[in-house]
């Protein structure tokens, strides 16, 4: 089974899903302000432990919010998607 944000995304409206949001947008902000840019797996750090799945729901979720933009890279894996900040 492959990753799917539609179905992961509902896991992110549960306590523990906050919390996890929450953890991440934190980290992927620390990040963008020391270097403008955050790829995935970094992103993904500041998650702590628990589903990576629910992990990238969260960055995705951040895209959807529109926090953040991927930059086009054509075909890469997942955890090299590289993301800058949408407002200045």
């Amino acid at each position: 089974m492959a990753y799917s944000y539609s179905q992961e995304r509902e896991k992110l409206f549960t306590d523990d899903g906050q919390r996890m949001f929450l953890r991440v947008r934190d980290h992927v902000n620390q990040c963008l302000k020391q270097s403008g840019a955050v790829r995935m797996q970094e992103a993904m750090a500041g998650a702590g432990t628990g589903d990576s799945w629910t992990m990238l729901a969260c960055v995705d979720r951040l895209v959807e919010l529109k926090e953040l933009i991927e930059i086009p890279q054509g075909d890469v894996a997942g955890q090299y998607r590289v993301f800058v900040r949408a407002y200045q």
